[in-house]
């Protein structure tokens, strides 16, 4: 395929290869950095995204996470003030991103409490729900954990008790030709894992499943 300038467009795709089929989803699902800064991600599709949060599990049903969502189209100002919470690093390519958001994770449960060391868990899989969903919709979706989490507490006023666990890029996919240098080099590189048996064990701990 071939731009307005007639050089090539590469959409980077990096499916799992898996040594059994798993959902689709969960196979194409990765973190690209090439964003299409013109496509804004409609209303009804970040609802969507959120709604996959919601219904994430939790110990205790007790729903620990909490999101800060900034749309770039609706509300500029408050956009940029969340991006200059990022590294550097990640500045170079979120620049492009319409939609940012903050994952925070509650360090009570609300029904006694009492400490929940689960809630940075359930946050994560809150994450991961949404970024699932993402891909469902034919977007894009980086989590990020480059960002200063006392800047963006300071900026928003995230209260005591809760803790800023990941920023996290949602767009839609653009030609991996928008970035530069190394970032680019990384958006080109191949989708790599450990071999299962390395991370995964059975039985006992450092027993490899087979």
């Amino acid at each position: 395929m071939r731009g307005n300038d007639g050089g090539e467009i590469v959409i980077v795709e990096k499916k799992a290869q898996t040594s059994v089929a798993i959902h689709d989803l969960i196979a194409r699902r990765w973190s690209p950095r090439a964003f299409d800064k013109s496509k804004p991600v409609s209303r009804a599709l970040v609802i969507a995204l959120l709604e996959a949060a919601r219904w994430a599990p939790s110990c205790y049903g007790d729903e620990p996470w909490r999101y800060l969502l900034w749309d770039r189209q609706r509300d500029p100002a408050s956009w940029q003030k969340a991006f200059e919470c990022l590294s550097e690093g990640n500045q170079a390519w979120v620049k492009n991103v319409p939609l940012l958001l903050a994952s925070i994770a509650g360090s009570q449960f609300a029904h006694n409490g009492k400490p929940n060391r689960w809630g940075q868990h359930d946050t994560g899989a809150a994450s991961a729900n949404l970024v699932l969903q993402a891909v469902a919709l034919g977007l894009a979706a980086h989590q990020m954990g480059g960002f200063d989490a006392d800047k963006l507490r300071e900026k928003f006023a995230i209260p005591p008790g809760y803790t800023p666990m990941a920023m996290i890029a949602v767009g839609y996919q653009a030609d991996a030709g928008i970035l530069e240098g190394e970032v680019k080099e990384r958006e080109l590189a191949p989708r790599t894992r450990m071999p299962l048996g390395e991370k995964f064990f059975e039985g006992s701990w450092g027993v490899p499943v087979a």
